[in-house]
């Protein structure tokens, strides 16, 4: 399983739809933030758009040291995991299409 990286840049709604589809294949997935704008965007895909399709998820927030160009930054790392109210049929994404949408998160 990939870690899924978010950026202050990323659109949350493709954050939303890569969450969907790791969760949906493997039963959770690790998110990967660094910075507030980036943890913004990944909570706000959480919160909003897997909660208005009727996704309800768990989330785990952990520190993690990451190395960027021989620099450590700390890092916000979610783990994700379905609740047991979840409704997965809702998803409207393959999974297959939504790795082409993983390298661009």
């Amino acid at each position: 399983m990939e870690m899924i990286k978010v950026s202050a840049n990323s659109r949350t709604s493709a954050v939303a739809g890569a969450i969907a589809g790791v969760v949906r294949e493997h039963h959770r997935a690790e998110v990967q933030a660094i910075g507030a704008g980036a943890v913004n965007q990944a909570l706000k895909a959480l919160t909003g758009y897997l909660k208005n399709d009727g996704i309800h998820v768990s989330c785990v927030p952990e520190f993690a040291d990451v190395t960027i160009e021989d620099k450590v930054r700390t890092a916000i790392k979610l783990v994700i995991e379905p609740s047991a109210d979840s409704d997965f049929s809702s998803i409207r994404y393959s999974v297959n299409s939504l790795r082409a949408d993983q390298a661009r998160v």
